[in-house]
């Protein structure tokens, strides 16, 4: 059922993007400088695009930055995480090692008493 709903939905984000590059076909330019100020400095770096693609690209930069950003920021969640996973198998082999070395202790009277009802 989820499956279903999962592709439901991709299909319709897929005739939302089409629609929407068939709506802005339009070609535009992209300048890296103003006018004036490429003027002064000699040269200007631009190139064509049609709009849905300059949607599409900006889009997926914004996306890639914030997954970018968003790892940084985990950053110390995740070196937090790693140190405790250390730790932990660290303790569990030093309990193992310890099981082993130990010599079968007498029980304690008490659990003694209660594993015998």
């Amino acid at each position: 059922m989820i499956a279903y709903l999962r592709y439901g939905f991709a299909a319709v984000i897929a005739v939302v993007f089409v629609t929407v590059a068939v709506a802005n076909r339009a070609i535009v330019e992209v300048k890296l400088l103003p006018d004036t100020l490429a003027g002064l400095l000699g040269f200007n770096f631009s190139f064509a695009l049609p709009v849905f693609l300059l949607l599409g690209l900006a889009i997926v930069i914004g996306l890639l930055l914030g997954f970018v950003w968003e790892w940084f920021r985990e950053h110390g969640y995740r070196s937090e995480a790693a140190k405790l996973r250390r730790e932990a198998a660290s303790m569990c082999s030093e309990l193992k090692r310890a099981e082993k070395v130990a010599p079968q202790m007498r029980k304690d009277d008490v659990l003694a008493l209660v594993e015998s009802k």
